[in-house]
């Protein structure tokens, strides 16, 4: 299934890669999200989920949980699947401390002191495109995912 065919209430879980991926990565790594949500189930009964990768930096999984909930076993079971891509592609994935933004029309990280500094210094300003991982839904990651740091969390660090 694809994302877009989600309803927007839909849960997502976004994983952030410390390093842009090559094409030849996004392809393998949606191959293996494909198997992973063909099987992926809690309690049993198959969940409606979709899997994305954007901008070949951020690993997105999708679930429709309206008529199955995502248990802690399936969530578990995410977990194991995203770790098995971090080590395959000897990435991180789980550094919540990088601040992914958008300057000279590519996709930077920094690390969250360094963000700060680079607001502070005026490197970034107010209308730098962050990329606000703790959206929860896939409503909210159509709509306030990529955003101006005014208009993110991200906004009381300026």
């Amino acid at each position: 299934m694809e994302y877009k065919e989600l309803a927007d209430h839909s849960r997502v879980w976004i994983y952030q890669s410390n390093r842009a991926l090559s094409n030849d990565e996004v392809t393998e790594i949606k191959n293996y999200g494909k198997q992973f949500i063909d099987g992926w189930a809690a309690h049993g009964s198959d969940l409606q989920a979709a899997f994305e990768v954007f901008d070949n930096r951020f690993i997105v999984l999708f679930a429709d949980e309206t008529q199955v909930k995502a248990s802690g076993c399936s969530i578990d079971s995410s977990v194991r699947f995203i770790k098995d891509i971090q080590n395959a592609y000897q990435l991180d994935l789980f550094d919540r401390l990088n601040i992914a933004f958008v300057a000279s029309n590519r996709i930077d990280t920094l690390r969250m002191t360094d963000f700060q500094n680079a607001l502070a210094n005026g490197n970034l300003d107010e209308n730098t495109m962050v990329f606000n991982n703790l959206v929860e839904t896939k409503g909210e990651f159509m709509s306030s995912w990529k955003v101006p740091i005014k208009e993110s969390w991200h906004n009381q660090l300026l």
